[in-house]
């Protein structure tokens, strides 16, 4: 009987339902944009960062990743790639060279990072080619060539043709000096990489620094990076050296990580003030509800009806409003999340997100975009309901039957 009247009462009084709607749609509908950019930006600004640069997980000589030394290396690179290319999640891996040093170019010189890399399984992991924006990638073989961001390029005045002479410290303690011609420039997305990294083929790498079928990192890609802390154990299992340690993008890039976190929590900060503003909606159009139908629960009381009854009755009207605000707000927040994931929100300008620039932000049509919101309206509008619920319980019969 009282869900039956409480029917009745939604569609009596029709324009008082259609504002308490549309409050907790419009803000159902906001939450669920602003979940759905946040979440499309963050997975954008991942998969560019780790699928790109640092990979997924990564694979070190122990305590190389807290200190980093030319001389912690891995031997015997190739037979731990095949056993992690033989977890069916592994995609792709690549082994990489790293060092530091002096880059020359004719009479200008700067600190370089010099970075091994294997051509061909670069470009099937981070596609290493795309990064290449003039001239060419290195060739699969080792042919005394470089590729040098676009800032160290301005840097030292370097074109396509150039020679760049590289000057460090080898493995053994010897100098390590060659020269090599830059037949390519790139650029990754970050500023500050750009301005000091050169890629060599990894065997014209070893050679320079005296490693010899050793590397120091080898970069892993999966299929779904939801799924790397499991797979990052799974690929422990299967290695079992104590030796080498497997880490997730979230420990190689902690500071990227942590950043990401920290503008999560800003997000939900907006979806409270927006839950808010909603809950204030809600409570100002039941309670008038209320007020304006006192007389109304004072005769339901004379004629015998208990306060929780009538508790329940108001009650019921919110949840019922608020399931069908729920079902609106979830359709339009999926077409708008829809629409924004195929044709993205542009900016004026490009954004930077934990070095990482991009000029458009695509949404993600996923189920935490619909079940945050609706958890939240049904909550706020059920206890914001509470209040008004309790004023129509206590309504004294005799004085609200004198009221006009």
């Amino acid at each position: 009987m009282i869900l039956k009247i409480a029917f009745r009462n939604i569609f009596r009084q029709k324009r008082r339902t259609i504002l308490t709607a549309l409050a907790m749609i419009v803000g159902f509908t906001l939450s669920s944009i602003v979940i759905g950019l946040s979440d499309g930006a963050y997975s954008n600004v991942i998969k560019m960062f780790t699928g790109n640069r640092i990979g997924h997980i990564q694979v070190h000589q122990e305590g190389y990743h807290d200190k980093p030394s030319i001389y912690k290396t891995i031997s015997n690179y190739e037979s731990i790639g095949e056993t992690i290319q033989s977890n069916t999640d592994v995609e792709a891996w690549t082994p990489r060279v790293y060092a530091g040093g002096l880059g020359s170019v004719g009479e200008k010189s700067t600190a370089v990072r010099i970075i091994g890399v294997d051509v061909a399984q670069e470009i099937k992991a981070t596609q290493f080619d795309k990064k290449v924006v003039q001239g060419n990638a290195l060739t699969e073989t080792a042919s005394r060539e470089a590729v040098i961001g676009q800032g160290l390029a301005k840097t030292l005045a370097a074109t396509l043709g150039s020679k760049i002479v590289i000057f460090s410290q080898a493995a053994d303690g010897s100098i390590a000096n060659d020269e090599y011609t830059i037949v390519g420039l790139a650029e990754s997305g970050d500023d500050i990489t750009d301005k000091i990294t050169c890629y060599l083929h990894i065997e014209d790498a070893q050679e320079l620094f005296v490693l010899e079928g050793r590397i120091h990192e080898i970069v892993v890609i999966i299929s779904n990076i939801n799924k790397v802390g499991k797979i990052t154990e799974a690929i422990k299992e299967s290695l079992n050296d104590s030796d080498l340690e497997v880490l997730p993008w979230q420990v190689v890039a902690k500071s990227f990580y942590d950043a990401m976190q920290s503008d999560k929590q800003g997000d939900a900060v907006v979806r409270l003030i927006i839950m808010f503003i909603v809950a204030i909606g809600v409570l100002n159009t039941v309670l008038m509800s209320v007020l304006e139908r006192t007389r109304e629960y004072g005769v339901l009381k004379a004629v015998g009806t208990k306060p929780i009854q009538i508790f329940w009755l108001v009650i019921c009207e919110v949840v019922i409003i608020t399931i069908g605000s729920i079902a609106i707000g979830a359709l339009l927040g999926s077409l708008i999340n829809y629409l924004f994931s195929i044709y993205g929100l542009t900016y004026a300008e490009g954004l930077t997100m934990g070095g990482v620039e991009f000029g458009t932000m695509y949404a993600e049509v996923n189920a935490r975009s619909l079940m945050i919101p609706g958890i939240t309206v049904m909550l706020s509008a059920t206890l914001v309901g509470l209040f008004p619920a309790i004023k129509a319980a206590r309504i004294m019969p005799a004085k609200a039957m004198r009221t006009h």
